[in-house]
């Protein structure tokens, strides 16, 4: 049986600038959408409020995904790795996860030394 304890988003490992990497998921398909990064205030708004809200490193503030887009991530679960210093958000994604249009972020494959874009 798992060990059970109250989660605690001060617990994490936060970098120098209080920010942790947060992986975006597909929870149905399991595809990594993005990577966008998390304060201990945007975690605690994520929770709260099941929108998934990042921190904006350009803009210097919250950030909620989908709010301009209408490309918005509601949270279905949440995972945090061995080492405290990462998240792992499974999410229920509408549109495409990332600004350029794209569904996932991650669609540029590297093979044999040459890049090639898979969009969607």
């Amino acid at each position: 049986m798992p060990d059970k304890t109250t989660f605690d988003p001060a617990s994490l490992a936060y970098d120098a600038r209080g920010l942790i990497p947060a992986i975006a998921q597909d929870h149905a398909t399991g595809e990594v959408l993005m990577l966008a990064w998390m304060s201990k205030e945007s975690l605690e708004e994520t929770l709260r409020t099941g929108r998934v809200t990042y921190w904006s490193r350009s803009r210097k503030e919250l950030w909620r995904k989908g709010e301009s887009s209408g490309n918005i991530q509601r949270l279905v679960g949440l995972r945090v790795d061995c080492d405290r210093d990462c998240l792992l958000l499974s999410v229920d994604q509408t549109g495409p996860a990332c600004h350029t249009g794209a569904r996932s972020c991650f669609f540029t494959l590297i093979e044999d030394g040459e890049e090639k874009a898979e969009r969607e």
